[in-house]
């Protein structure tokens, strides 16, 4: 069961699509990257599965995707949206925030001042391109939640290895082969279906065992 709706942020109006559980243990408000809407593959089958095991699914497209532009506007705009989102919503059940790349640093910027109990970074951009001396990790370290990124393999905004080892709160997920918009070639044997399971199941996965058990205020 899904519904639409707009919500206003202090930058325009944003909508939310809603994908509803029958009985959710946990919602998860994720919205897109800086290139793309709400679309985008993984967040789409995040939506069309999770809610069969037990978790909302609220899709949040940015208020500069509605007004038109192609790129995004700064990234506090884009945190007012995630936060006016998440203050719109009525769930009585644990919260976790992100989206893919740039929905990701919001996310992991934004979780610990909406109480949320998690964060979900897809394909966290940890650099430009080429450019690795440009480095949000700083963002990821302070979520202050548990945190789950799914990266791909050959990310070149970010490959696994380039994260560093003592992030205490962050788990990981790995997409063989995958780029930062975590397609898969065919050298790297595994089809575009295969790695979206490897988005959904690992999400499932550290939900159950992350958020399962909290409680939100």
């Amino acid at each position: 069961m899904s519904g639409t709706r707009s919500v206003d942020t202090p930058h325009g109006e944003a909508r939310l699509e809603t994908f509803r559980a029958r009985s959710p243990f946990v919602t998860l408000l994720l919205s897109h990257g800086a290139g793309g809407g709400t679309g985008a593959r993984d967040l789409q089958a995040l939506a069309g599965e999770l809610p069969g095991q037990g978790a909302n699914v609220v899709l949040l497209e940015q208020p500069w995707r509605l007004a038109g532009r192609k790129v995004a506007t700064p990234p506090p705009t884009l945190d007012d949206a995630l936060m006016a989102a998440a203050r719109s919503l009525r769930f009585r059940t644990p919260l976790v925030v992100g989206g893919r790349s740039a929905g990701a640093r919001s996310g992991a910027r934004s979780a610990s001042g909406l109480g949320a109990v998690g964060c979900l970074c897809l394909s966290f951009p940890l650099h430009p391109p080429g450019r690795p001396e440009k480095s949000r990790l700083e963002e990821l370290r302070g979520s202050g939640v548990p945190t789950l990124v799914v990266q791909g393999e050959q990310d070149t905004m970010g490959r696994p290895e380039e994260f560093p080892d003592d992030l205490d709160h962050v788990d990981f997920a790995v997409v063989p082969g995958g780029d930062h918009g975590l397609r898969v070639p065919k050298s790297a044997g595994l089809s575009e279906a295969e790695a979206m399971e490897i988005v959904v199941e690992s999400t499932l996965e550290w939900l159950v065992r992350e958020v399962a058990g909290s409680t939100w205020e």
